[in-house]
């Protein structure tokens, strides 16, 4: 009797899995920042900007503007709005062009011309993001097997990019954000 519930239970999870899928949206600019990490080293590299974007908020604000405008956005047109390199939202309090560039991101506000930048840095070999003309390094590549990297207090950390280095890192990046709380 439990074995034949159990197998009809998953039966019905399954069929109603398949029946309610994509009804959330793609969630399309965090997964570009996503891509966009996986693209720019070893996986190293890749885990260091991972919890650099978790200190500075950059996956969290990314994931709340896929969750109330684009998400929204994309479920009521049928289309996702950044499927293009340049895209006009209009949001609930705004209108918001976002453009994608060999250089970085940009997202900015149409109604009162703030901006949002992801910048790389080609002659320093480093990654900020820039807002309200204050510009903040997170990543500087060192070499092949060294970057630093911001911490929770702002200042900057040599980390091996190596399972230990990025381990250390990872420690030291939780314990200032808990000390913070």
């Amino acid at each position: 009797m439990r074995k034949k519930f159990f197998t009809a239970a998953v039966a019905i999870s399954v069929a109603g899995s398949l029946m309610l899928t994509s009804c959330i949206g793609s969630f399309g600019l965090s997964n570009k920042v996503l891509d966009w990490n996986n693209q720019i080293g070893s996986k190293f590299v890749n885990e260091v900007v991972f919890i650099a974007f978790w200190i500075l908020p950059v996956y969290e604000l990314s994931a709340l503007a896929d969750i109330l405008v684009i998400n929204s956005i994309e479920f009521w047109s049928g289309s996702n709005p950044l499927a293009s390199n340049t895209k006009v939202i209009d949001g609930k309090d705004a209108r918001y062009e976002i453009i994608s560039n060999p250089e970085g991101y940009i997202v900015k506000n149409l109604d009162d011309n703030t901006t949002v930048k992801f910048n790389f840095d080609e002659i320093d070999n480093s990654w900020s993001v820039e807002a309200n003309g204050e510009e903040h390094k997170f990543m500087r590549f060192i070499d092949d097997n060294n970057v630093e990297m911001v911490t929770p207090d702002g200042s900057f950390e040599r980390v091996e990019l190596s399972q230990a280095g990025v381990y250390a890192y990872q420690q030291m990046a939780l314990a200032g954000m808990y000390a913070n709380k």
